[in-house]
């Protein structure tokens, strides 16, 4: 199916708690999916863009921790909704107040005129591999041509994960800066920043390594979205 026809059921769940949580989205994922390990969706550890893209992605962005679900993870995070009462992490325990529940059918497409992305946690754009040959890369123009082209195979990657052809070239401009990240308890190097691209994506979709675990989740800039700051609280 081409992009120009799809459209992708999401179901977004905030969780407010009774204070900022502290962990990660590597450990509101252990946790949900110790919970309720009947859903195998929800443990999966599937992060290699080689493999199935992850359709339930944890969050924690501004001390608010979230789940996306996308297509069969959209009804997996509706199911497990009403259960979810408190969180516990090894440094504590964190009491839900309120659920928020977004439920959209999003079109994921390409678009004449580019779309200017953030992203609100850090892209991991590098593997062991092709973060040497960044760090080869010495001239900075030649550094974000090579970033470029990580991003745009994410991208593509992504879309090829949820069915979706996109027919038309693909075009970016990134404005980028590195960021220490820890993932799977090595230090590694994350990109934050904004870029603009000619396709349509979900906000607070993931793209990149690291996805089902919140990194790489990407705002829209000035989206005129149904997703109301207010009510998020803790995004900006």
């Amino acid at each position: 199916m081409t992009a120009s026809a799809m459209r992708i059921p999401l179901r977004y769940l905030v969780l407010h708690t009774d204070r900022p949580v502290t962990e990660t989205g590597t450990n509101l994922r252990g946790y949900i999916g110790n919970k309720f390990p009947e859903y195998p969706l929800l443990h999966h550890h599937l992060d290699s863009p080689m493999l199935t893209y992850p359709k339930v992605q944890y969050k924690v962005l501004g001390g608010t921790p979230s789940i996306l679900g996308i297509e069969e993870g959209a009804k997996v995070i509706g199911e497990i909704a009403d259960g979810i009462d408190e969180l516990e992490f090894r440094t504590g325990r964190y009491c839900v107040v309120q659920k928020v529940s977004y439920d959209q059918k999003i079109p994921v497409m390409s678009v004449e005129n580019p779309i200017k992305y953030r992203f609100v946690s850090p892209w991991m754009a590098l593997n062991e591999d092709n973060y040497r040959k960044f760090r080869e890369l010495s001239d900075w123009k030649d550094k974000k041509m090579f970033l470029n082209r990580i991003l745009i195979g994410n991208i593509l990657s992504m879309a090829k994960g949820l069915g979706i052809v996109i027919e038309e070239r693909l075009s970016v401009r990134t404005m980028l800066e590195q960021v220490p990240i820890r993932y799977k308890g090595v230090d590694m190097t994350g990109f934050s920043g904004s870029f603009m691209v000619n396709f349509q994506m979900p906000e607070y979709i993931g793209i990149g390594k690291g996805v089902s675990q919140g990194f790489g989740t990407i705002r829209r800039v000035n989206p005129g979205s149904d997703i109301r700051n207010e009510e998020i609280g803790g995004l900006n």
